[in-house]
């Protein structure tokens, strides 16, 4: 299974699909947009943080775990960092599989797992200064 994890501080451009195989029957492709609401309130955007040697690290072991359970051909993971403007996506997924069922299964694991402990995070303010 291929595995690529990128950040950027820059709008995520969605990259053409790798083939890495003729055995692919599913291309699952998963954007988290900023919305305008955050707990409630209306806020311009968030600002996402990472440790990122860290969340390189955690995220691979859980990506790698994931795939044992629910087999995938490839994964690519895009996480922005720094200001997201509500409206523009702060992540990427796509997932390769042979088949939808794996895929579907495992793109909505591998949400769930970020969430749990992958050192990003998110606030409603930028940095001062």
């Amino acid at each position: 299974m291929e595995i690529e994890i990128r950040f950027t501080s820059e709008p995520i451009v969605i990259p053409p699909v790798a083939w890495p195989s003729r055995e692919i029957g599913a291309v699952l492709e998963f954007q988290g947009l900023v919305r305008e609401l955050e707990h409630g309130s209306a806020v311009p955007g968030l600002f996402y943080e990472a440790y990122e040697p860290m969340a390189r690290k955690i995220l691979h072991a859980h990506l790698a775990e994931l795939g044992a359970l629910h087999p995938i051909a490839a994964v690519l993971f895009i996480h922005r960092l720094g200001w997201v403007p509500v409206g523009e996506a702060s992540l990427f997924i796509r997932v390769l599989s042979a088949h939808r069922g794996e895929a579907l299964d495992y793109l909505a694991a591998s949400v769930n797992r970020l969430k749990q402990d992958v050192p990003i995070w998110k606030r409603a303010a930028p940095p001062a200064g």
